[in-house]
């Protein structure tokens, strides 16, 4: 996309950003934090390696696409 090279680009530039995405490949790749949301609220947070191994059942569930 587009939009992403170019977000990613003000990235490498050392900006802070403050972003909201589902594409976790993307998150990964830009951030060097991540948080987790669900309904509102903090579910996890981390650095990006929380999306690896993550720790909170929603956040698996997520991840695996089986989120309710």
């Amino acid at each position: 996309h587009k939009e992403y090279r170019r977000q990613r680009q003000m990235c490498i530039r050392d900006r802070t950003m403050l972003m909201v995405t589902h594409e976790m490949s993307f998150a990964r790749q830009v951030s060097s934090q991540v948080l987790f949301l669900h309904q509102g609220r903090v579910e996890e947070q981390g650095s990006p390696a929380i999306l690896d191994q993550p720790q909170s059942e929603r956040l698996q569930q997520f991840l695996s696409g089986r989120l309710k």
